[in-house]
């Protein structure tokens, strides 16, 4: 980032400046647009950066994009069938009257 300064130099700095910064682990990062569309980012590198009271998160990665209208993906029926253990048959019929993943596998797991 910086030519000549060494890592841990610069975490130092940055503590010193009260900016404090963690990797989060994760597999898949997803976010929903207002119009309903899904930027999805596959194999993410995520940082957390807090800064003056602050929190942010610079996210890298694979990126697509993904309209939520027409049919449901089979990742999401797959992701439904594994958090919940319930049939494709079923997972797709959930999806289908939420039109939400999250909401899906709540439903799923009450």
């Amino acid at each position: 980032m910086f030519g000549g300064i060494d890592p841990k130099q610069m975490q130092g700095m940055m503590k010193k400046m009260g900016i404090s910064q963690e990797e989060v682990p994760a597999q898949k990062v997803t976010i929903e647009k207002s119009d309903g569309n899904l930027i999805i980012i596959e194999n993410p590198s995520i940082m957390k950066i807090k800064m003056q009271g602050n929190t942010s998160f610079q996210i890298s990665g694979d990126i697509k994009e993904v309209s939520r209208e027409g049919e449901i993906s089979k990742e999401d029926i797959e992701t439904v069938m594994k958090k919940t253990g319930c049939s494709f048959k079923k997972a797709k019929e959930t999806l289908e009257k939420t039109k939400d993943l999250a909401e899906a596998i709540l439903k799923l797991s009450t």
